[in-house]
């Protein structure tokens, strides 16, 4: 919930204080192209040190750096700067309505909340955890909103952006010393001589099928995230000359609407199953790409929007629930982190194109683009994980097979 307020703060504030300080479209893509580069490999690095080092100390020292990087922006306007800061802090990244994202130490946090619950229980967790970076972002978006302000001049946007920065700062480092009171738990499937001799660096062997296909599917959704994802509180500044205030007052509607949804999500995994609903949620996110980007007003653009942000809301617990609940115990780290690898570094990849494309082409012409990959993505990852559904919906289903099976009375020995 913390990670998420400075989130939700940040992702209202850095494109637009960066645009007032003069950055156009090709550039904001250029500065997402170094945060996205270093963010996979901060991810990544933390997904293989995870077994050795435990999740605790990435949840405490990679909030530490978005505190620094906050203040940073509060006070300073070089370019170099806050290029080196932003990449730190993944400043552009978890954009817009700003939950869901707490950075990149997502794939440690996600194998501490494997380990400490039951299976069965586990698309419930992840999808309370997201109910809580949900009501952190409704939090964060609300007080960008009453810090906000009209559009102003260069030589006072330091000053008049310092409180939301010097904010976002202040809930990030709650963040990092309430970590400082979690417990390390060690994988349940494996023995800490397992962990000792594992080399940090190794091939995640075991879950090679499941790392493959999701570098498909996970590479296609990159790219189309990387299309518009960055670019959404930029993008409504520019089409609706929105300010900080409007947009913090749409994304505290999205955050309002959108906050049941981690009660939803395992409702809808129990009764259709996790891979189909995931799957009907990302087309759907993928078609409403489009007429969001050809909304005439503000507001059209602010509905649509919403309804996404629900659909994308419901589906992220349940696609990170699916990767820890297929992957082998003791992988499970490198595998959340390894499984976004090429997705990110397409995502990086994105931006920059997305830029030009807004600068000198078409402001819809991206969300287009992004409309036709996410919706293969979709599909991609329907063909590919149909007949692998998680343990426990494979153990439901036998159980309920079980319970179908009659007995013939003159064959049941209970009757002689």
């Amino acid at each position: 919930m913390a990670m998420s307020i400075s989130r939700a703060i940040a992702g209202i504030a850095v494109p637009i204080y960066l645009a007032t300080l003069g950055f156009n479209g090709f550039e904001l893509g250029i500065l997402y192209l170094t945060v996205a580069l270093v963010a996979a490999g901060m991810s990544s690095g933390i997904g293989f040190a995870t077994n050795k080092v435990g999740a605790k100390s990435f949840m405490i020292i990679v909030p530490a750096l978005v505190a620094v990087a906050g203040v940073v922006y509060a006070f300073s306007s070089d370019t170099a700067v806050l290029f080196i800061f932003a990449a730190l802090a993944s400043f552009g990244r978890g954009a817009g309505a700003g939950a869901g994202m707490v950075g990149p130490y997502q794939p440690a946090e996600s194998q501490l909340i494997v380990n400490s619950i039951n299976p069965s229980n586990r698309n419930r967790a992840f999808s309370l955890v997201s109910l809580a970076s949900t009501a952190g972002a409704l939090i964060g978006t609300g007080l960008a909103a009453i810090s906000g302000h009209q559009h102003v001049a260069r030589a006072v946007a330091i000053a008049v952006f310092r409180p939301s920065m010097l904010i976002a700062a202040v809930a990030a480092l709650i963040a990092s010393v309430i970590a400082m009171f979690l417990s390390n738990h060690p994988s349940q499937a494996s023995h800490p001589a397992e962990h000792k001799q594992a080399k940090v660096f190794a091939f995640p062997e075991r879950s090679r099928w499941l790392l493959y296909r999701l570098w498909v599917t996970n590479t296609l959704n990159g790219a189309a995230v990387g299309m518009f994802g960055p670019f959404v509180t930029y993008w409504l500044y520019i089409r609706y000359h929105a300010n900080e205030v409007s947009i913090g007052e749409l994304y505290l509607v999205v955050n309002i609407i959108t906050l049941g949804s981690g009660l939803i999500a395992p409702k809808l995994a129990h009764r259709f199953g996790t891979v189909r609903i995931t799957s009907w949620l990302r087309i759907a996110q993928g078609l409403l790409l489009i007429p969001l980007a050809l909304s005439p007003t503000f507001v059209i653009a602010g509905i649509i929007y919403t309804i996404r942000m629900f659909a994308q809301r419901v589906a992220l617990p349940l696609r990170q629930s699916y990767v820890l609940a297929m992957a082998d115990p003791s992988e499970q780290a490198r595998v959340a982190a390894l499984s976004n690898l090429p997705s990110q570094i397409v995502m990086a990849a994105s931006p920059t194109l997305t830029g030009y494309l807004l600068d000198d082409v078409s402001l819809s012409l991206p969300f287009e683009i992004a409309s036709i990959i996410q919706t293969a993505s979709a599909f991609a990852y329907y063909l590919f994980f149909r007949n692998a559904a998680p343990p426990e919906e494979v153990a439901r289903r036998e159980a309920a097979l079980a319970d179908d099976i009659v007995v013939p009375e003159d064959e049941n020995p209970t009757t002689q």
